[in-house]
């Protein structure tokens, strides 16, 4: 193993310098290391003091890849952590901080090649610094539209009063910042988002969407609010991405430039390499300065929606009208009980003997339980695979409910835990519909694979697979 050290980046050394990450233009480790360096002056100040995601790639972009919450065993005692707790117990969170250029050369030896930070500085934890629209072009739809939708959001964001930034993602879409640096909570800054997010698709469902449905993704943009959640992170600014065999920076622009290139209709100009980055970055300097200093408050009548139950009542709607709860026993939809801030999260199999006996699975995302109806439970031989037909989302009270439906009542039967505990996603995304998942309960623990499959009739089916 050749080993090249690089002294200018706190005595780093760079194992297998000479590994190729990005195969076009055979981008190699080292001068992902030598990158991360030479930008650190001002990526720092952005990452300070926040618990970062790594992604990794040791095989390169187009090898395995794997999210990297907790700090490795091997992680050297110089590189400085912040434990989180987790709100169901167990052992802590132990998020690495990217506070120097020795943690950053260190991490980037690691292949790690995008970093994505949280939203909040350690120790408030609870406290966003700003918030994130993510905008993602769903399938014939490009960069360009994205800036486009940019444009609507910067106009209704300064009806606000608000002040807004923007960067290219460096992959296929752009995300605007409002800058807050005020006392805040992530209760207000997601149903904030949200209803930002759900005012421009209702001015424009030809153009924007708010929902993550890919289906419904098709020829417009996703306004991903979602992201302003204390267990979400968003690609930090000036990180490398590893989405294409090149590497591109998450890069900020200014308003003018994203003008020009829909005026041009030149996606181009909005793309910038690593070399490309650092030389703007001399020339220009740092543009996302205002994040770290501008300070704003959201409107009053936002922060108060945090509070309310109002942002699951969409989502828990088929849910409540299946049920009449002077019947049955089942829990109404009140106000969540958060999980871990973190990677883990809940799931719960349960029991269910009604018209015939099946499993329930269900996973805790976004205030609601996702769930499978699965007839012969969870495969649990390596390699075999059960089929689930996914039914309505369920409110997160539900994990431990036990008890008798009444016959007559939909779902009438008996319920009962089989097993409960909390699960990490390993890789994917539901709303992409294949996600790998690693859950630890009483009785299951490894990793499961869901992939969504296609169905002719009304009923969702996904595959279930014991890996």
């Amino acid at each position: 193993m050749t080993r090249t050290p690089i002294t200018a980046h706190g005595n780093i050394t760079v194992s297998n310098p000479d590994k190729v990450l990005y195969p076009a233009g055979k981008f190699t480790k080292a001068q992902v290391v030598e990158y991360y360096a030479r930008v650190a002056p001002f990526l720092l100040p952005h990452f300070k003091n926040r618990p970062v995601t790594l992604k990794r790639f040791p095989d390169g972009v187009f090898g395995e890849a794997f999210y990297e919450k907790d700090a490795p065993g091997f992680t050297p005692e110089w590189v400085k952590r912040f434990p989180v707790p987790r709100h169901e117990g167990g052992p802590d969170i132990h998020y690495i901080l990217i506070n120097d250029i020795r943690t950053l050369a260190w991490v980037a030896n690691m292949a790690a090649l995008e970093l994505h930070p949280f939203l909040h500085r350690v120790p408030r934890i609870e406290r966003p610094t700003h918030v994130v629209f993510d905008l993602d072009p769903g399938e014939g739809v490009n960069i360009l539209q994205c800036a486009e939708i940019a444009f609507l959001l910067r106009e209704v964001l300064r009806k606000l009063h608000l002040q807004s930034l923007v960067k290219v993602s460096g992959s296929k879409g752009l995300q605007v910042y409002v800058p807050l640096n005020t006392a805040t909570t992530y209760e207000a800054t997601q149903p904030f988002s949200r209803a930002i997010a759900e005012l421009l698709e209702n001015g424009n469902p030809k153009l924007v969407v708010s929902d993550m449905s890919k289906n419904l993704r098709v020829g417009r943009v996703l306004i991903d609010w979602s992201q302003n959640a204390d267990y979400k992170t968003t690609v930090g600014v000036y990180s490398l991405r590893a989405k294409r065999e090149r590497p591109y920076v998450s890069m900020p622009v200014r308003w003018e430039e994203l003008r020009k290139a829909m005026a041009k209709s030149d996606a181009a100009r909005l793309e910038f390499q690593p070399e490309e980055a650092l030389r703007r970055l001399d020339r220009m300097g740092d543009l996302f300065v205002p994040l770290l200093k501008l300070k704003q408050q959201l409107p009053h009548e936002f922060a108060k929606l945090g509070r309310t139950r109002g942002r699951r009542t969409a989502q828990l709607a088929e849910y409540e009208a299946k049920r009449d709860f002077r019947k049955t026993s089942e829990p109404a939809a009140g106000l969540p009980r958060r999980s871990a801030q973190g990677s883990r999260r809940r799931f719960v199999v349960q029991k269910h003997a009604a018209s015939h006996l099946h499993y329930d699975f269900r996973l805790e995302m976004h205030d609601v339980l996702k769930s499978w109806a699965v007839p012969r439970g969870l495969p649990l031989k390596e390699g075999e695979t059960h089929t689930g037909f996914q039914t309505e989302d369920h409110t997160v009270e539900y994990l431990e409910f036990e008890g008798i439906i009444p016959q007559g009542e939909y779902g009438g039967g008996t319920v009962m835990v089989w097993d409960i505990g909390t699960y990490e996603v390993v890789d994917g995304n539901y709303w992409k519909g294949a996600l790998r998942v690693y859950l630890t309960g009483k009785k299951l623990k490894g990793e499961w694979m869901l992939n969504r499959l296609e169905s002719e009739d009304k009923k969702t089916r996904w595959l279930l697979q014991r890996k």
